[in-house]
């Protein structure tokens, strides 16, 4: 499995680990996900369909919280990776971040998996 590390970029509450693993990108955000950190995590994911990968795989293991701007975003690179022929994988949500999912119905449009690892299998 290719493990390289493709580049990590923060800002203040957020910081976003970006990597290939098979034929997957795997990004993981470590902090808030918000209005004023949502482009670093948008940019790398639609960075990664402009290089042709369409299986994206967001590591919400340490992700504690994100707003409706957050959700956007992933929203957004769900329909283009939709639209590329792959899809947005979600693993390891945390109860504050599964809830906001739940309450807006958006969990139901995501591929969404307990562990990374089981995201990485299927």
């Amino acid at each position: 499995m290719d493990r390289g590390m493709v580049g990590n970029v923060s800002q203040g509450r957020l910081r976003v680990e970006v990597r290939r693993e098979g034929g997957s990108a795997v990004f993981t955000p470590k902090g808030e996900l918000d209005f004023h950190t949502a482009d670093l995590l948008r940019v790398p994911l639609e960075r990664s369909l402009e290089e042709g990968v369409s299986r994206l795989v967001v590591d919400c293991s340490e992700l504690a919280f994100c707003d409706s701007t957050g959700l956007n975003v992933l929203l957004g690179a769900r329909l283009r990776a939709q639209a590329a022929g792959g899809g947005v994988h979600l693993a390891a949500m945390l109860p504050a971040v599964a809830r906001v999912f739940e309450i807006t119905g958006a969990g139901a449009v995501f591929t969404v998996h307990d562990t990374l690892q089981d995201a990485l299998r299927e």
